[in-house]
C-alpha cells in the first residue's frame, strides 16, 4: 500500500471505522453503562489495511504533539487488549519513518503475570521512558487511567494520551484532570454523525 497523505489516511480510517466498528442495539459497556450503540475498534485495528492507516495517523499525531511540547517520546502502549494492535501498528510505522529511533511498543496487563518475571508491563518498556499511553475507545476513562497508573508505578513518565475514539462521556475530561493531555483522533460524532434538532446523533437509535 502506497503512503497516503495524513488527511487521506485519516479519512480512509474513518470510513473503515464507520463500516466495521459501529453497531446498534442494546449493549453493556466495560464501564457498566448501557448504550444503544457500540464501537468495537478491534474490528478495525486488527484489519490489515486499517492497521496500516492507524500506524500512520497515530505516529503523525504523536510526532506533532511531541514537537510542540519539545520532548522525545520513547514508547507507546496501553491496557490490553484494545491498545495492543494500535501500539504495535504505531511502533512499526515509526520504524519505517525513523529506523534509527523508532517508538517501542508495550502492553499493560490487567493483573501482574503470576509466573516467570511476574511483570505488569510486557514488551519494550523500562523505567525512565517517556510514554504515550494509547487506548482504542475512551468512555469513562477507567482503562486508560489504569494504564497510566501502571506506567507511572513502573517508573515511566506519561507525557500525553492518544485515543482512537472519544465517546464524549467524560473520560477525556477525567484523564486531563489528572494532568495528562488527551489527543483524540475521532469523536463519537465523527463516527455516528452530527446531532439532530432533538439532541440525538443522527446515526443513534433510541432505546
Amino acid at each position: 500500500m502506497s503512503k497516503l497523505s495524513f488527511s487521506e489516511a485519516k479519512a480512509r480510517l474513518l470510513e473503515i471505522l464507520r463500516k466495521k466498528s459501529v453497531f446498534y442495539g442494546d449493549f453493556t459497556l466495560a464501564s457498566g453503562a448501557r448504550s444503544n450503540y457500540y464501537i468495537d475498534c478491534r474490528l478495525t485495528t486488527l484489519d490489515s489495511e486499517a492497521a496500516w492507516l492507524v500506524g500512520q495517523v497515530l505516529y503523525t499525531l504523536i510526532k506533532e504533539r511531541a514537537e510542540q511540547l519539545g520532548i522525545t517520546v520513547t514508547g507507546v502502549g496501553g491496557l490490553t487488549m484494545g491498545a495492543d494492535p494500535i501500539a504495535l501498528a504505531t511502533g512499526m510505522h515509526s520504524f519505517r519513518e525513523n529506523p534509527s529511533s523508532p517508538l517501542q511498543a508495550f502492553v499493560v496487563r490487567k493483573a501482574p503475570k503470576s509466573h516467570g518475571q511476574t511483570r505488569l508491563i510486557e514488551g519494550n518498556f523500562k523505567a525512565g521512558d517517556k510514554i504515550v499511553v494509547i487506548d482504542d475507545v475512551v468512555t469513562k476513562g477507567d482503562s486508560t487511567v489504569a494504564a497510566i497508573e501502571a506506567v507511572r508505578r513502573e517508573g515511566g513518565e506519561v507525557v500525553f494520551v492518544v485515543v482512537l475514539v472519544d465517546r464524549q462521556q467524560g473520560g477525556r475530561e477525567k484523564i486531563e484532570n489528572l494532568g495528562h493531555p488527551v489527543v483524540a483522533v475521532f469523536t463519537k460524532e465523527d463516527l455516528l454523525g452530527p446531532k439532530t434538532p432533538e439532541g440525538r446523533l443522527s446515526g443513534e437509535v433510541c432505546s
